[in-house]
């Protein structure tokens, strides 16, 4: 039989070189070295005469093993685990409200998640708009209705509907704002156009950025420019005629002819139809 070979563990008393029984366990995960002793002859009669395994010699009382059982782990607490999810949870005495459930995920919820997000394509490429996001600016770009013959339309932008540069997610509404106008263009258009912009009653902090103008104006599809027959700046401030300035040189020549500077409404009702324009109460 392999025992546990340590110090101290056979009593040099003993003759049969009976060992010990240990007074403490190995908890800590270390091996000892083993040693191969072996049996000592026993008689197996039931005397308790000399060399019998009923004599004195041979029996230990419960005195003399030394365990010390609050050291031991017990199943409870090292090699069992609590399960739990059948289980009903407890109660809150203090507050006296039971805990809440996690609602269900319905159809109509999943539907509605899925209004959230609009997929376009853009120059070829997918895109996804955070419509949640947008939804309060949305009125910033509209239909004005039609002019001269056929399907002209006219693109009404709003730019005091801008979100403001204060907000700390500016950059992301501005990038999904910027994806819903240009494939709201495209929706819109069908043949010849005119932009509209409305740049009243905008404080600064509103404005678009020259970054921003300029990546408009290079996600524009091809189609788009070239059909582009003006593009009205009504009320413009000296803010939006140095941005549009220093916008020249990355603007073609023909662009830059279709711009047109309106300083009122009743100039702008001269030049087209106002029937199916909104104008914004801050504006007028």
């Amino acid at each position: 039989m392999d025992i546990p070979f340590e110090e101290g563990m056979l009593s040099p008393n003993t003759a049969d070189m009976r060992p010990e029984p240990p007074n403490s366990l190995d908890l800590n995960g270390t091996h000892p070295q083993r040693v191969k002793l072996t049996a000592p002859n026993i008689s197996l009669s039931l005397d308790q005469s000399e060399g019998s395994v009923l004599s004195d010699d041979n029996l230990d009382s419960p005195d003399e093993i030394d365990i010390n059982v609050d050291e031991l782990d017990t199943p409870d607490e090292a090699d069992s685990f609590e399960y739990t999810g059948h289980e009903n949870p407890p109660a809150n005495k203090d507050s006296g409200q039971e805990s809440e459930s996690i609602p269900e995920y319905t159809a109509e919820e999943e539907r509605e998640d899925n209004r959230l997000w609009r997929t376009v394509v853009i120059g070829e490429q997918e895109q996804r708009i955070d419509m949640k996001v947008i939804e309060p600016y949305r009125r910033v770009i509209s239909h004005g209705g039609y002019y001269g013959d056929g399907l002209n339309a006219i693109i009404v932008f709003a730019a005091c509907f801008l979100p403001d540069s204060n907000r700390a997610d500016y950059h992301y509404v501005m990038e999904n704002l910027f994806l819903y106008v240009i494939s709201t263009l495209e929706l819109m258009v069908a043949e010849d156009y005119m932009i509209v912009y409305l740049n009243g009653a905008t404080p600064r902090r509103k404005m678009p950025g020259l970054g921003w103008m300029k990546k408009c104006y290079q996600m524009i599809d091809r189609r788009l420019r070239k059909n582009l027959k003006s593009f009205i700046i009504v009320h413009p401030s000296w803010f939006i005629r140095t941005i549009l300035a220093v916008t020249r040189p990355f603007i073609s020549s023909k662009f830059s002819s279709k711009i047109k500077y309106v300083s009122s409404l009743s100039e702008l009702s001269g030049l087209i139809p106002m029937d199916c324009i909104h104008i914004p109460e801050s504006i007028i």
